[in-house]
Order: C-alpha cells, then structure tokens, then sequence
C-alpha cells in the first residue's frame, strides 16, 4: 500500500513540473505580431513596358512605350532616397489583409507583357539596387522573338526580387468576350506560368487595361489577389483590389517624379 502511494505521488509531482515547464515556456515565447487589416492606402503602382535604348527609328508604338535604362536607374534612385519601400504586388495585398507590416511608404513597380528587355536591362538593374518588381507575363509569347525565353523566366522567379504575374496567354482584350475565352485566358495563363515557375501565381494584369465585371468576377475566381488596370491612380481599398489604378511614371525623375506620385 505505502508502495502504490510512493508511486502515485512520484506521478503526481512529475506531472506538477511538466505543467510548470510548460507554462515557463510559454510565458518565454516570442508573441507573435498581429497586423490589423487596412481599408485604403495610398500606394503607387508604377507601370513599364519596354525598357531599353530602341535602334529601330520607325518602330514608333516601342519608342512610345518605352523607358531608357538610365532613367528608370534615375527613378529608382528617386525613389530609395525619398524613403519608398518596394514591395510585389501580392506583398501589398498582403498588408493590406493584415498579413504582413505596414512598410514605410510602399510603392510597387510593374512592368508588363514580358519583354525580353525585362531579362537584360531591367533585371541587372533591380540586382544592383536589390529592388523588388512585378513582371506580368503573357504565357503564350514565351520563347517568341522579343518576348522572355522560358529559361530566364525560371530564373527571374528564382532569384526572390520578381513576382511573376499572368497576363493573359495571348495578350487579348478582354472586356465584352464570352465567358469562356474570358476563363480560358485568365486561368490557362495562371497555369502555365505556375508550372514553369514552381511558384503560385496570384497577381493580374488586364491587357491594355481593358476590363469589366465578367472578368473582375472570373479573376478573383481563378484565386488571384489583385488584378492591375491602367486607370491612373494611387488609391488602393478593398474595393478595388480587382481594379487597381497605376500609373506612368514617364521620364519623371527626382521631385518631379515624387510629386506625381502625391497626387491622387
């Protein structure tokens, strides 16, 4: 009898100070933060093209689009030195959501179509200033002449400064379609770059901007975050998260270019 008691206080005191171990580590443990989901922030979302010095003098649509090397250096500079954090575009929705902290005067820089301009002018870039973009990526055009070869595509994704966003597969319009061209677009495109990539695509960018209600709708459907327009614009809610507003920084550099950026 005096036997069992001895073994059942044994288990009783042993069972005493596991629960105070425990409750010694989790008054120890590191809290984690809790971020509160926000209504509206006023973030630019800044939109590029080409980005490259253009040889050809008759090609007017790129010279139109286009951004020289050296001034989206230029702006890019403007930008680190007047304080803006970069942050991808599923990054902003995060903060948004609550997910992650509210940085320092967030900005997002996009650049559309997947140029191959992207690989060999802009990326160094974004190495030497360790920036963080978007690239919205038309899946279709890969390998074509002008457009992203799938290897640097692979590589852009990997090196952790480029979010890869869809873009559609074959750069097409798609306010007015049929629903299902419309789904085909958005979720084909999701899917082929997700292969290739091995990440989640959860960003779009509508073609020329062009948009409506079935697509907003089969957007968020397809389990991307955001969608981009080329409304002009800074204000970004949880209303519009499928209609973001960007804007064209042109060859806006220095005060000029941060004032454009105040202005909603």
């Amino acid at each position: 009898m005096i036997k069992k008691r001895i073994i059942l206080l044994s288990f009783l005191i042993l069972f005493i100070i596991v629960i105070a171990v425990n409750n010694t580590k989790h008054d120890n443990a590191i809290p984690v933060p809790v971020f509160v989901p926000l209504k509206s922030l006023s973030t630019p979302i800044l939109v590029y093209h080409y980005v490259e010095y253009v040889t050809d003098e008759k090609d007017t649509i790129r010279k139109s689009l286009n951004t020289l090397p050296y001034l989206l250096t230029k702006q890019i500079e403007t930008l680190k030195n007047a304080g803006y954090t970069f942050v991808t575009a599923s990054e902003l929705m995060d903060i948004m959501n609550g997910k992650i902290k509210l940085p320092n005067k967030p900005v997002v820089i996009s650049f559309d179509d997947g140029y191959r301009d992207f690989y060999t002018d802009v990326f160094p870039i974004l190495k030497k200033y360790n920036v963080k973009a978007v690239a919205y990526v038309v899946s279709g055009f890969l390998d074509k002449p002008n457009y992203l070869l799938t290897e640097q595509l692979k590589e852009i994704a990997k090196s952790g400064l480029v979010e890869i966003g869809a873009h559609t597969v074959h750069h097409i319009s798609l306010r007015g379609l049929s629903p299902t061209v419309v789904k085909y677009e958005i979720e084909e495109s999701k899917k082929e770059l997700e292969q290739i990539t091995n990440f989640t695509v959860v960003s779009f960018a509508y073609p020329d901007g062009s948009f409506d209600n079935q697509a907003m709708k089969l957007v968020r459907e397809a389990g991307f975050k955001s969608a981009v327009t080329t409304t002009h614009g800074i204000e970004v809610n949880q209303e519009n998260k499928y209609s973001l507003p960007r804007i064209h920084p042109g060859n806006k550099t220095d005060q000029w270019l941060l004032n454009s950026l105040e202005q909603k």
